[in-house]
């Protein structure tokens, strides 16, 4: 299969890797000198139990040229798919599968969504209309990432923990091609599976992103450290609350509890977020995708989200900081 992984960063260089080591044809793009060491000595990867792996891959620092793919996936934080989404239509045929794996919740939300907001643009995701215009919807198949990670070095990506893909289309049908691409990332070696429902999947990760990135970032703590600090655990647990009583009116349903979703934080240990790995790395934060558009769906169905938005207005003023370098 001709893959293109647009983004080779923890989670991008993880799946290029493992897809490439399972003999499939795989691109990468990327920039910067990250690109330049892939393209020097290949990319590396080790994994949580501390195997190492490594591929030799065809790494571009744009699109053109590329071609039509068979699958593309886009692994860019969500505040660079804007710029990175033009590119994309060069690569798709009319069977090629498009598989964002942004952190939140995705601009195509209320695609084959129905009920009274199908249809519906997220303006805090989209509000120019890029990506609905280069990535057409019946293109787009949805997953939800569960593994976390780092690039350790330029050319070098950390695991740190999760090797789950479920996957859905999202009209919620189950169709041959989410199969296929569930095989694909179960030969890789992930554990991946088709689910009905990818929407109430990603409302689940989200609720964690919403709640720990933040604040992660706003103090520099671990998820363990949040977790274990009654204050703070007290601000994720408000986060949550807010965010499933907006979720709830959308038709959603948690299959776990805030505190079991909690202690599952708890759990992975001293991990930092990757919102506090963008500050210290100087990178822009992602904030529509996890914080604005909580926001912007409780203005929707009516539901108000004071925390949501005292945290979304602290954050982007750190935001601001880090991009003009006086943090």
């Amino acid at each position: 299969m001709k893959i293109c992984v647009v983004g080779a960063g923890a989670i991008g260089g993880l799946l290029a890797v493992k897809l490439a080591n399972a003999g499939e044809d795989v691109t990468v793009i990327d920039q910067g000198p990250h690109l330049d060491a892939i393209r020097q000595d290949g990319l590396s990867l080790i994994m949580a139990d501390g195997s190492e792996h490594h591929a030799v891959l065809d790494a571009r620092g744009d699109m053109d040229g590329v071609g039509e793919q068979d699958l593309v996936i886009l692994a860019v934080k969500a505040q660079v798919l804007p710029v990175v989404a033009p590119g994309v239509r060069g690569m798709l045929g009319s069977e090629t599968m498009v598989v964002p794996v942004q952190n939140g919740l995705p601009w195509w939300y209320f695609e084959k969504h129905g009920g009274p907001f199908a249809g519906h643009r997220l303006q805090s995701l989209d509000p120019d209309g890029v990506l609905a215009d280069n990535i057409p919807v019946d293109n787009i198949v949805g997953t939800v990432t569960f593994p976390a990670g780092e690039i350790a070095s330029p050319g070098v990506v950390r695991h740190t923990e999760g090797n789950r893909f479920p996957i859905g289309e999202l009209d919620g049908s189950r169709t041959e091609r989410a199969q296929q691409l569930v095989d694909l990332l179960t030969r890789a070696g992930f554990k991946s599976f088709v689910i009905e429902d990818i929407r109430a999947e990603m409302w689940l990760k989200l609720w964690g992103n919403l709640s720990f990135n933040p604040i992660s970032a706003l103090t520099r703590a671990t998820l363990v450290d949040i977790c274990q600090y009654p204050l703070t655990r007290q601000l994720a647990r408000t986060l949550m609350e807010e965010a499933q009583e907006v979720a709830g009116k959308l038709g959603i349903t948690f299959r776990v509890g805030i505190e079991r979703r909690i202690a599952g934080a708890e759990r992975v240990g001293a991990h930092k977020t990757s919102m506090l790995q963008d500050v210290e790395a100087g990178r822009s934060l992602e904030i529509d995708a996890i914080i604005g558009v909580v926001s912007e769906l409780g203005r929707l169905v009516g539901v108000p989200t004071p925390s949501v938005d005292a945290i979304q207005a602290l954050v982007a003023l750190l935001d601001k900081g880090v991009r003009e370098g006086t943090v």
